[in-house]
């Protein structure tokens, strides 16, 4: 695995399974953190899903006190949104509402980023309620 400090982000790569990205499909999950422990947390949690195969590609913000973790596939890859979906359930990297209920988390496509989608301004291609029913957790298909 290479490990690449740039400007704002800490990627970790797997340089054999590199440039396997269609640039009009490739996204991300996210993670967000709001503190030095969540980062470490957010940093470790990155590196993992690189080395344990379940994305080949991540980031982590260079910021230790809030930020963001991004976990990158093709949107076309469902085995992939699997995978990412059951390492995050698997590591509590989906926040609950007080009732207990999953949040609908989205992931977002490259290009949506890039044109300044946003807020208000973003319409997510897919959500994690085409995959788990969020209040039971488990898989729908």
């Amino acid at each position: 695995m290479k490990i690449v400090d740039v400007p704002g982000w800490k990627y970790f790569v797997d340089e054999s399974r590199y440039g396997k990205f269609d640039p009009a499909k490739v996204g991300k999950w996210m993670f967000f953190y709001k503190s030095q422990s969540a980062h470490e947390f957010a940093a470790e949690k990155c590196r993992e899903a690189v080395e344990r195969g379940v994305i080949c590609e991540s980031k982590v913000s260079d910021n230790p006190i809030e930020g963001v973790s991004c976990f990158y596939l093709n949107c076309d890859d469902m085995d992939g949104h699997k995978g990412v979906i059951q390492f995050f359930l698997d590591n509590n990297m989906i926040s609950r509402t007080k009732n207990g209920r999953l949040y609908n988390i989205s992931f977002k496509l490259d290009r949506q980023t890039i044109n300044g989608e946003y807020g208000q301004n973003f319409k997510p291609v897919i959500k994690l309620d085409e995959f788990i029913d969020l209040n039971s957790g488990k898989w729908l298909k």
